[in-house]
């Protein structure tokens, strides 16, 4: 896949719903990004901090396909759905569970799941929340808000960096939210 590539980086050291646009980021092994308020090693989302902050953080890194903005009705920018890399070229809601994507020169990320949007979309940009969640033609629920992430090798990533993807072996597993 020589065209996927970043498209751009974000984080935010408070959890606020958009994160702020960077020009490079620092991707940490088992920790996840280097100054953005889901850093760590065990859960650092605040309503599963509260549930059991013993978990691990499968949710160390969120990637959105920059696609979904051509999607939706709204203007949406690079980091405002929450997201810490935006790129381009790879069917990332398509890929399964364990999917590792070399970002850059160092950086390695393996797949966790889907994001699991909520309300928060909406309070956003009103409406966007039907436009990211819907059903098929199954009655099955699609996700379309990116998916997360754990960083197994660090490195720095910045816009423009090439992403190559390595599939886990079989049998996949479809990604499901986390």
């Amino acid at each position: 896949m020589t065209s996927a590539r970043v498209t751009g980086v974000s984080r935010d050291d408070r959890h606020r719903f958009s994160k702020q646009p960077e020009d490079s980021i620092t991707l940490v092994a088992g920790l996840g990004v280097e100054g953005d308020a889901h850093f760590g090693a065990t859960v650092q989302h605040l309503s599963r901090v509260r549930r059991d902050p013993t978990q691990p953080n499968l949710r160390q890194v969120h990637l959105i396909h920059s696609e979904l903005f051509d999607e939706v009705t709204a203007d949406v920018e690079p980091g405002q759905l929450g997201e810490n890399l935006t790129i381009a070229g790879v069917d990332l809601l398509g890929l399964p569970r364990g999917t590792r994507l070399r970002v850059g020169e160092d950086a390695v990320i393996e797949l966790t799941g889907l994001r699991n949007p909520c309300v928060q979309i909406d309070r956003f940009r009103p409406g966007l929340l039907k436009e990211v969640v819907g059903t098929d033609e199954h009655g099955d629920v699609v996700r379309k808000a990116g998916v997360m992430g754990v960083v197994v090798a660090g490195g720095v990533v910045k816009p423009g960096d090439r992403i190559e993807v390595s599939l886990p072996t079989g049998p996949f597993e479809v990604l499901a939210p986390v």
